[in-house]
């Protein structure tokens, strides 16, 4: 039943992973994202995709390019993170 969970978070946190470098280092390619990040090619194309379909990555000739959006989205990245945190404290803490 976690299984699912779990996985998203990982997939998540490559997303964010991959979101911040290339707010530091744009633009970048998928190669050097890739020796930077220790993640996969495969893998950081994939995440670029799913970057791009939300607007918070542009691609240009040099690589990807952060939008002001991606800035915007990782400042309020932390708030999400405490929300999803209070709900797995509550669910940790359900009585039975």
């Amino acid at each position: 039943m976690t299984d699912g969970v779990e996985s998203e978070l990982e997939l998540l946190e490559r997303h964010i992973i991959i979101l911040k470098v290339v707010i530091r280092n744009g633009p970048i390619g998928i190669m050097r994202m890739s020796e930077e990040t220790g993640i996969p090619n495969h893998r950081v194309r994939y995440s670029l995709r799913v970057l791009e379909h939300e607007n918070l990555i542009i691609p240009s000739t040099s690589g990807a390019v952060a939008t002001d959006e991606a800035r915007k989205y990782i400042m309020g990245f932390e708030s999400v993170i405490t929300r999803l945190t209070e709900k797995m404290n509550d669910i940790k803490n359900i009585k039975q």
